[in-house]
């Protein structure tokens, strides 16, 4: 990559001029403006402040050094403003370089950054018996994007969800179901029938508290492997699964490759409380057992309660070793909401206590989903909104839209076109934004095909593909016939998606590959409304766009493909 080319002679100029700094990592910025070049670097106020010098002095010598050197693919260096370095690329190479883009298999290629070492992405974590609501979206579309932009990066991606499957609810739901339960309505609506159930029973506890005593000796008998509470739980586990994995089919989610949730460590509880107390990190208190935090500012965490039961930290810290253990991954990341924050940094800082520091443990946290009134999306009894009634409600709306932009398409492949085009403006909507921000959910804004959505990146790609379909046969193309600035915009913009994808895992932000692809759309439609196509006469030219069109739209593809986004030929 030219941007690869341009780190290494800067690497080197610095080098040679400064033998004593150690470079290290060399940011290359995109200007606001073209007019301040292709690529610009600010590592001239590093050197400045190391070596005590002036800054535009050094941004001289090093402009001066990189010219000596003649590289090909500098057309000339400006020094601007008090010593940013604004690179201009030749543009004979930069038209080469997309020949060497367009032989790329885009589809299959891989960079190799993460030299097959194993990251763990644990996402949806899938609560047994509870309908996943409009806000869990968030954890399986960010989840799922960096899941899939790691394995790009080379990495051995384990795409585990840690399910919600153990804990005093399920005596409260064994209870329920011994009550009233009726094993026909289960079957045919699974979650929605547990949920009912479980609802019932926490009402009518307010005014029983006989029944929350009920509740625990379900459960107890449950830990204690009672046979007809133990096969009870394991059908409201495997039927709530058959329901959740329809949702996560219909949002085109990557399946998980581990499924294994919190009942899996219970065995592990009391002998890592006991190893806890015994190693000093943790104490009793009161007859529970904690552990507390001198160093920090982080209050007690509670390991188990005064009547012997563990708690969800507990069983995360002995998750942590199992994992570590039996895959040895360099990274977790936790795709959890903000509101877990608290948990993520107790359980860091005792997993470090305990010497569980083989991999890089990360709370990847989010904001909320908000309605376009800026408040938290709920229906009107307060509830909060079931995705599949999102999804569903998406799909009407986008019908509508299909059937009046295309009446070509049969019905089948109108369903198709909504369904994808769908989940796409979901997933876009979500992912376009910082994932540390909220985000406002807005159908309008959502499926505008002129605006920063989904759909209208997609449309974009379908646009280009059917302009590819058009043309039909053509000649191998010379791309020296690409002199149009907006040609050469769109070309040097091809180059930036490994970087932009790197960055976007380095920091855990999607959004940065969606903004990518967003400003890729932009240039591609530009091209194509500022430099004729098929009606161009000159057959040469003609093939050359051709050949930036495709290698584009291939890459459009790819980037959308990373967001768990479906890019179809025709819509």
């Amino acid at each position: 990559m030219l941007q690869d080319s341009l780190r290494e002679v800067l690497a080197q100029s610095i080098t040679k001029l400064w033998p004593s700094y150690e470079v290290g990592e060399l940011v290359l910025e995109k200007p606001s403006e073209e007019k301040f070049g292709d690529y610009a670097t600010s590592i001239v106020f590093k050197l400045a402040k190391t070596l005590q010098k002036n800054p535009k002095d050094i941004a001289e010598k090093l402009r001066t050094e990189i010219v000596r050197r003649k590289k090909d693919f500098i057309d000339r260096i400006e020094v601007a403003g008090n010593g940013y370095l604004n690179f201009f690329l030749a543009h004979d190479v930069v038209r080469k370089e997309l020949q060497r883009i367009a032989t790329i298999d885009i589809h299959t290629h891989k960079m190799n950054i993460g030299e097959h070492k194993t990251v763990i992405v644990e996402y949806p974590s899938t609560n047994i018996a509870k309908p996943m609501h409009v806000g869990h979206s968030r954890t399986v579309f960010i989840g799922d994007a960096l899941a899939n932009i790691y394995d790009y990066l080379g990495y051995e991606v384990i795409r585990w969800d840690y399910l919600g499957d153990w804990g005093t609810a399920f005596g409260k739901l064994i209870a329920a179901y011994k009550k009233w339960g009726v094993e026909r309505e289960v079957i045919q609506k699974p979650i929605q029938t547990l949920l009912q159930l479980y609802v019932r029973f926490s009402a009518e506890a307010k005014t029983n508290p006989e029944l929350e005593q009920q509740a625990r000796d379900e459960f107890k008998k449950l830990e204690d492997g009672d046979v007809e509470n133990r096969k009870l739980w394991e059908w409201f586990k495997k039927e709530s699964l058959k329901e959740s994995y329809k949702l996560y089919t219909a949002l085109q989610m990557h399946p998980s490759d581990i499924d294994i949730g919190e009942s899996f460590y219970e065995k592990d509880m009391k002998p890592l409380v006991e190893e806890l107390l015994e190693k000093k990190i943790a104490h009793e208190d009161e007859g529970a057992v904690a552990v507390s935090f001198p160093d920090t500012a982080l209050p007690n965490a509670l390991l188990q309660k005064s009547d012997g039961a563990s708690l969800y930290l507990t069983r995360d810290i002995a998750n942590v070793r199992y994992r570590l253990s039996h895959y040895h991954p360099t990274k977790i990341l936790y795709v959890v909401a903000n509101q877990q924050a608290l948990h993520f940094e107790q359980l860091f800082a005792i997993t470090k206590m305990l010497g569980l520091e083989s991999a890089e443990l990360t709370h990847v946290k989010f904001g909320l989903v908000l309605g376009n009134d800026h408040k938290k999306l709920a229906t009107r009894e307060g509830n909060a909104v079931e995705l599949a009634d999102v999804v569903r409600e998406g799909m009407l709306l986008t019908r509508k839209i299909v059937e009046e932009k295309n009446t070509t398409l049969n019905d089948i492949e109108k369903d198709r076109v909504a369904h994808v085009v769908t989940v796409g403006a979901l997933k876009y909507n979500d992912l376009k934004e910082n994932r540390n921000s909220d985000i406002v959910f807005d159908w309008e804004r959502m499926l505008d095909v002129k605006g920063n959505s989904g759909p209208y990146l997609q449309y974009t790609y379908a646009r280009m593909r059917q302009i590819l379909h058009k043309a039909g046969e053509r000649g191998s193309a010379d791309t020296q016939f690409l002199i149009e600035p907006v040609e050469l915009r769109l070309i040097k913009h091809l180059f930036d998606f490994d970087d932009v994808v790197m960055r976007s895992a380095h920091l855990y932000m999607p959004h940065y590959l969606a903004l990518y692809l967003y400003e890729l759309a932009n240039a591609m439609n530009q091209m194509y409304e500022g430099a004729p196509i098929l009606k161009d006469d000159n057959s040469s030219r003609r093939d050359a766009r051709l050949l930036l069109i495709e290698t584009a739209s291939n890459i459009l593809k790819r980037g959308l493909g990373l967001l768990g986004i479906e890019a179809l030929e025709q819509i």
